[in-house]
């Protein structure tokens, strides 16, 4: 059967081995230590959504690692338990390394369990021992390797060395060493001889092509997802075959007589696996401290409380934008006149070569000044405030954030996993866009997705601070301007938070009505963050990443922008023909004509906002930079701006279109420029309606 997955061999003799487990248990960890792929590794559940696949060596072989979806189960109540459970179960590895968290090892056995049923080519890994010794937990692998019947290796994934054990493990597996019978659970007595009634016939049918214990407790099930499945893996023939459809219904009718839905056994099967669970870790897992997990519970009480959790969320959010205003600012002024620098060095050689006029003002005055000004502005705050975001994530911190969350979005009738996504869209929208597949539903996915742009992301930033810098905080004066200025900041949030929920229940209500879904969502344990992978990855995966991707539609912009700027008609530039155009309707939104112009022209790019006002005020024909914040308030203030003015712009700057790469993503993401354009229109809408309401109430009372 194709599972929609291709296994990349480098050579025929590469085995193939799955990497299972349930989330947060260092199983992308794992995967990276083996492979050497840099791939993000979290606490977030659900956090690798697809398949990923790297390669490693042993002494013996080498391998094809398969990173598959971080699930629960395997009875496929979302996605990711599908795609875990149609790879193990239909694409055939050669083995499969169940991971698991040596400090809760009781929950993770269910998995494991469920797995033995599918495959006999299984290696246990219990990662975290290192954790586990810290808080007093004591698990004896030999024990547990006895009582399941599969190799056990004992593993801290951080540390490379420690792998080795797992990579013999595997080895035995595929070279056919291991002969032990995996343990299986026994269900109760009525399932017990329903399956017996009917294995031998499916034995028989399937031709041994999956094991026919577990493929008669699924053909009892009656799952229809899972029937198709097996239909075509084993063909229609296997499925509709008379005899063995006979049998099932019989069987099937017992059951029923003793009172056994199809519910029912699931119910009864889930019993059994977690009875199991239970008595494997009381034979083989000891407590040294019985109050091992007290502090994290402890902690938990006060972090998810009714009362404390919202205010630690705020105050932790304002910290973060504190030092990232406060450390941004040296940053990025040394390398703004670097990149200038380099400007003058670039308008020399053009020179030199005498090169025309226009030439030089379309690349040098326009794509190469848009693109210094966005990197400028762009690169230190995130250099900052991904690592800082990626700290509270290793910590083990977000996973409470969604907990906290969850009630209110589940009152708007969306997902608590909402706010997951929602907390990418600090960075980058469109990365909070790709991070909707963790929802399985497609109408709370719609949901997250129409509404993650009233969270500003990072682009958004620089004119928001700026604002609220010159207009708000900066008579503050001195250190205290900047903690103005982060909690004020921390309000805009507040607001576009506000709003994702406002919009989302509105949505839920009118064109995505429905119910919401549940979700498991694990809380973690703590744990101490790996500052300096943190920082190299937050700098390579997300800062870079970002930046190119801004960089990518900012230079083409840069170009436009400048022709605009440059290509007279009557003596007044295009640009300008534009503003004056629009300022009617933007005056009657409290803005004019030139900012309206310059959120348009930024639509690349949301970072050259205010340098196209900076432009269009000083009627020069390429993009400035002034040489601080109160250059900039006399210029604006000089071209009619007032505190009105300068509350529309941050509100529009909070709630308008999204940028053109998250526009992309939404239609890649959903195959529809139905929902695309709504995505456009709905935060454009409720930009334009708070903005009015402002303008409105400020003419009111003047």
């Amino acid at each position: 059967m194709d599972s929609g997955l291709v296994i990349r061999k480098r050579s025929p003799e590469d085995a193939v081995v799955a990497l299972a487990g349930n989330p947060n248990v260092g199983k992308s960890t794992v995967f990276n230590s083996l492979t050497g792929m840099n791939q993000h590794t979290g606490n977030w559940p659900g956090k690798t959504v697809t398949n990923a696949q790297g390669y490693c060596r042993s002494k013996k072989h080498s391998y094809v690692m398969v990173d598959i979806p971080g699930t629960y189960s395997l009875m496929a109540h979302s996605a990711e338990e599908e795609v875990a459970r149609n790879f193990i179960c239909f694409q055939d590895p050669d083995a499969v390394v169940v991971v698991c968290d040596a400090t809760c090892l009781e929950r993770n056995l269910n998995l494991v369990l469920q797995t033995l049923e599918i495959s006999r080519n299984v290696i246990v890994c219990v990662n975290l021992m290192d954790e586990a010794k810290r808080k007093g937990v004591r698990v004896d692998l030999e024990r547990l390797s006895g009582k399941l019947g599969v190799p056990v290796a004992g593993t801290v994934a951080r540390r490379k060395k420690s792998l080795s054990g797992l990579l013999q493990a595997v080895d035995a597996v595929v070279d056919g060493k291991e002969n032990r019978v995996p343990l299986r659970v026994r269900y109760p007595r009525a399932i017990e001889d329903a399956v017996s009634r009917i294995e031998p016939a499916v034995r028989s049918k399937s031709g041994g092509r999956l094991d026919s214990r577990w493929l008669s407790l699924k053909l009892l099930d009656q799952d229809p997802a899972l029937t198709r499945e097996i239909g075509v893996y084993l063909g229609e023939d296997f499925i509709m075959d008379p005899q063995l459809c006979n049998l099932l219904g019989e069987v099937r009718e017992t059951l029923a007589g003793q009172g056994i839905t199809p519910d029912r056994m699931k119910d009864m099967v889930v019993s059994g696996l977690v009875r199991a669970s239970e008595e494997l870790c009381r034979d083989t897992v000891t407590y040294e401290k019985s109050t091992y997990n007290d502090a994290d519970r402890a902690a938990d009480r006060i972090l998810t409380s009714r009362w404390a959790g919202y205010p630690i969320m705020l105050a932790l959010l304002a910290l973060i934008f504190w030092l990232t205003l406060t450390g941004a600012n040296y940053p990025s002024q040394v390398i703004s006149n670097a990149l200038f620098w380099f400007q003058d060095r670039l308008t020399e050689y053009f020179h030199f070569f005498g090169a025309p006029e226009w030439l030089h003002g379309m690349l040098v005055l326009g794509v190469y000044r848009v693109l210094a000004w966005v990197v400028s502005v762009m690169l230190p705050p995130m250099a900052i405030f991904f690592p800082l975001f990626t700290l509270l994530e290793d910590a083990g911190y977000l996973p409470r954030v969604a907990y906290n969350l969850d009630k209110p979005f589940k009152g708007c009738r969306a997902c608590g996993k909402q706010a997951l996504t929602m907390c990418m869209g600090f960075g980058c929208n469109a990365a909070g866009i790709i991070g909707c597949r963790i929802i399985d539903s497609p109408r709370e996915r719609l949901l997250a997705i129409l509404t993650n742009n009233f969270v500003p992301c990072n682009g958004r930033f620089p004119a928001l601070i700026a604002i609220l810098t010159m207009f708000f905080a900066g008579a503050a004066g001195g250190a205290f301007s900047s903690v103005l200025s982060a909690l004020l900041l921390t309000a805009v949030i507040v607001l576009g938070v506000g709003m994702t929920f406002a919009v989302t229940k509105l949505l839920s209500g009118t064109i995505l009505k429905g119910t919401p879904t549940s979700f498991t969502l694990e809380l973690p344990p703590y744990r101490r963050p790996q500052i300096g992978k943190v920082i190299v990855r937050s700098v390579f995966d997300r800062t870079l990443f970002v930046l190119g991707r801004a960089a990518v539609v900012a230079a083409p912009a840069g170009m436009v922008i400048w022709l605009m700027a440059n290509v007279t008609v009557g003596g007044v530039s295009l640009l300008n023909h534009c503003a004056l155009f629009l300022d009617p309707f933007a005056r009657f939104l409290g803005l004019d004509g030139v900012i309206l112009i310059a959120f348009i022209l930024g639509f690349p790019a949301n970072e050259i906002v205010i340098p196209i006002i900076i432009m269009a005020y000083m009627a020069q024909g390429s993009i400035l930079e002034l040489q601080s914040l109160a250059e900039l308030k006399e210029l604006f203030v000089s071209n009619g701006w007032t505190w009105v003015t300068a509350v529309s712009v941050m509100l529009f700057s909070l709630m308008h279109w999204p940028c053109s790469t998250t526009l992309i993503t939404i239609h890649k993401e959903t195959g529809s420029w139905k929902w695309t354009v709504l995505a456009f229109l709905i935060p454009t809408a409720a930009g334009m309606a708070a903005c009015f309401l402002v303008a409105s109430a400020a003419r009111l009372f003047s």
